[in-house]
């Protein structure tokens, strides 16, 4: 079931996902593992213990993806062409396991492809905040998006 056609998409509307999602020392270890990481900082308990931390954190690429991945079913789903790109990403405050992310998106432009007539190109701002209301994460994300059908 298609998210939002190019024309649905009302610069300035904001949508708050009602997915939530409590990120787990498994994402941490499997997304790290996945991606070739080795950074203790993500991985290694006793290390995280000796730092100012005192815990591992998540992965930002993780906390990136999953902060987009939460938008898809309200936004995207069956409407997108592809990702354009990712700015102005932030990671304002760290994200620890345990911790529980709810995600907001805000449509800031969109404008007319030059290149294909059946889409238009949509920028959001994504933004994650943990279960205290914390921001943890932020990234203006540009897509290419399909216009409705005839």
């Amino acid at each position: 079931m298609p998210a939002l056609w190019f024309e649905d998409c009302e610069v300035g509307k904001t949508y708050d996902h009602p997915i939530r999602r409590t990120v787990t020392e498994a994402d941490n270890i499997f997304f790290s593992a996945l991606t070739y990481n080795p950074q203790p900082l993500h991985i290694d308990r006793e290390f995280c213990k000796a730092t100012e931390w005192g815990q591992p954190l998540m992965n930002s690429l993780f906390t990136l993806g999953l902060m987009i991945g939460i938008s898809v079913n309200d936004l995207t789903t069956g409407t997108i062409v592809a990702n354009l790109g990712m700015t102005e990403v932030k990671f304002p405050a760290p994200l620890f396991q345990g911790d529980t992310i709810n995600v907001t998106t805000r449509i800031v432009s969109r404008r007319e492809s030059r290149s294909r007539p059946d889409a238009g190109i949509v920028e959001f701002d994504h933004r994650a905040y943990k279960q205290d209301g914390t921001l943890v994460a932020q990234c203006q994300r540009q897509v290419m998006v399909k216009k409705r059908p005839a």
